[in-house]
C-alpha cells in the first residue's frame, strides 16, 4: 500500500483516518502540531507503528522530515472552520493557503496521489437550496474559510502538467465520537447540550445543511487512495450521503426524541447566511461508497458516551477547535 502522509493525523478525522489505514495495510506519517492536547493520541499512534512527526505545516523542516518516503499524501492540516477563521484571518492565511501551496509544491515529483480535504461550505448559500447541489454547481462561499478552501482546490486543479493524482474531497458537515473529540460540531454540541439539561439557542433552523459520521469521512479518504487512478485524478467528490442532509430544526427535533433533558429556544441572526443541500451521488456511483452510520445513529452514539462518562467535562478546551 505505500506510505501515506496525514497531515493533522492526530485531529478529528485524522485519528479516525489512521485507524483506517493501519487496517488496510497501509504505512502512516503523521505531521500534526498537537495544538489541541494530543500527546495521548499522538503516543497510541507511535504504539501502532506511526512515525509521527511533531510540527507546524507552516515549517518546511517539518514537511521534509514528513514527506520523506511518502507516496501519497491526505492534507487535513487547516485552521478549520468559520470561527477559527474569522478569529485569526493572518493565521489561517499562513496554515490554510500558504502552507497547503507550500506542501503541494514539495510534493510534486515525489508522491503519487494528493488528496485535499475540502468542504461543502463551499457551495456556501444557495439560490434553491431544496434541489440538492452536485460538483459541477456553483461556488459561492460566504466564510473565509470557505473562500481559502476553493482558492486552494482552483489552484491545484488548475496545475498543468498535474504533478501527482489530484483529488479534492469537500466533505459534508462531519459529527460523531472520535478518539480526539469535538464538541465544537453541530450534531455534537447540540446533543451534548440537550442531554447535559442545558439551554440551546439555536438560530437559522431552518437552513440546510449536509451531515457525514467522521468515521465516514475516514472511509471516503480511504476509497480514494485505494481507487483506480482513473477514477480520481483531477476530480472533486462530494463526501456524505444525499439522504443525510438536514435542517437544524431536524436535528433538534431528532435528538428531542432520544432524550427529554434541555430547552430550546430559536432566534434569528445574520451571520451564517450558509443554506445547501447536496447531492453525493457521484461518490456513490463511481465508487461505490456508502455511509455506514445515520444522523439518528450518531446521535445515539454521543449519546451513550455521555451516559458512559467518556467526556468528564465535555467543555474543556481540548474538545474544540
Amino acid at each position: 500500500m505505500g506510505r501515506t502522509l496525514v497531515t493533522g493525523g492526530a485531529g478529528y478525522i485524522g485519528m479516525e483516518l489512521c485507524d483506517e489505514l493501519l487496517q488496510s495495510g497501509h504505512d502512516v506519517t503523521v505531521l500534526d502540531r498537537l495544538l489541541h492536547g494530543q500527546a495521548d493520541h499522538a503516543q497510541a499512534l507511535r504504539e501502532r507503528g506511526v512515525t509521527v512527526v511533531e510540527g507546524d505545516i507552516r515549517d518546511p523542516v517539518a514537511r521534509g522530515h514528513a514527506l520523506q518516503g511518502a507516496d501519497a499524501v491526505v492534507h487535513l492540516a487547516a485552521i478549520v472552520g468559520d470561527p477559527a477563521c474569522a478569529r485569526d484571518p493572518e493565521l489561517a492565511n499562513e496554515v490554510n493557503v500558504e502552507a497547503s501551496l507550500a506542501l503541494a509544491s514539495e510534493a510534486a515529483g515525489q508522491v503519487e496521489r494528493f488528496v485535499m480535504a475540502s468542504t461543502c461550505s463551499n457551495y456556501g448559500r444557495m439560490a434553491d437550496p431544496t434541489t440538492p447541489i452536485d460538483e459541477t454547481g456553483e461556488l459561492a462561499p460566504v466564510s473565509l474559510y470557505a473562500e481559502q478552501k476553493v482558492a486552494i482546490e482552483q489552484h491545484l486543479l488548475g496545475l498543468d502538467p498535474a504533478p501527482f493524482t489530484l483529488t479534492c474531497l469537500r466533505f459534508a458537515t462531519v459529527y460523531g465520537v472520535a478518539p480526539r473529540m469535538r464538541f465544537d460540531l453541530t450534531v455534537n454540541e447540540f446533543t451534548r447540550d440537550l442531554w447535559d439539561d442545558r439551554k440551546l439557542e439555536v438560530f437559522g433552523e431552518q437552513f440546510w445543511r449536509p451531515y457525514v459520521h467522521v468515521r465516514d469521512a475516514a472511509r471516503g479518504i480511504r476509497t480514494i487512495l485505494e481507487a483506480p487512478v482513473e477514477a480520481v485524478a483531477g476530480e472533486v467528490f462530494n463526501v456524505g450521503d444525499t439522504r443525510e442532509n438536514y435542517r437544524k430544526l431536524d436535528l433538534v427535533e431528532e435528538i428531542r426524541r432520544q432524550t427529554d433533558r434541555g430547552e430550546v429556544s430559536y432566534v434569528r441572526r445574520e451571520e451564517d447566511p450558509r443554506d445547501y443541500k447536496v447531492n453525493f451521488d457521484k461518490i456513490a456511483a463511481r465508487l461505490d461508497y456508502k455511509i455506514t452510520k445515520t444522523v439518528p445513529e450518531g446521535i445515539a452514539e454521543l449519546i451513550g458516551e455521555l451516559e458512559a462518562g467518556r467526556f468528564a467535562d465535555s467543555d474543556e478546551a481540548r474538545y474544540r477547535n
